[in-house]
C-alpha cells in the first residue's frame, strides 16, 4: 500500500539532521543509519548512507535514481547461496 501524497514521503527526523550535518560539515564519511523504511530524498544526493541489515552497515551511495525509492531496497538482509541440487550436476 502506498503512503497518501498529502502525507508526503516519511523520513525519519534523526536522519535528516544527520544528513545536514553532513553536508554542511563537507566531509564524504558514512552516515550510520537504521531506519530502512525512510524514504530517499532529493537533499541525500551525492551522500554516503551505511544502512543496517541486521548484521553490519552496508554502504549505500546516493544517486539521483534512487530518489523516491526506500533504503532498505538497497541492503539486502538475506544472502543467497545457491539452491541445493545445483552442487550435484557440477560434478
Amino acid at each position: 500500500m502506498v503512503r497518501s501524497v498529502w502525507k508526503g514521503p516519511f523520513v525519519e527526523g534523526s536522519l535528516l539532521k544527520k544528513a545536514d550535518t553532513a553536508r554542511s560539515s563537507g566531509r564524504h564519511e558514512v552516515i550510520k543509519i537504521w531506519s530502512r523504511r525512510s524514504t530517499i530524498l532529493p537533499q541525500f544526493v551525492g551522500l554516503t548512507f551505511g544502512v543496517y541489515n541486521g548484521q553490519k552497515h552496508v554502504p549505500v551511495a546516493i544517486s539521483e535514481e534512487m530518489v523516491g525509492h526506500k533504503f532498505g531496497e538497497f541492503s539486502p538482509t538475506r544472502t543467497f547461496h545457491g539452491h541445493a541440487g545445483d552442487k550435484k550436476s557440477k560434478k
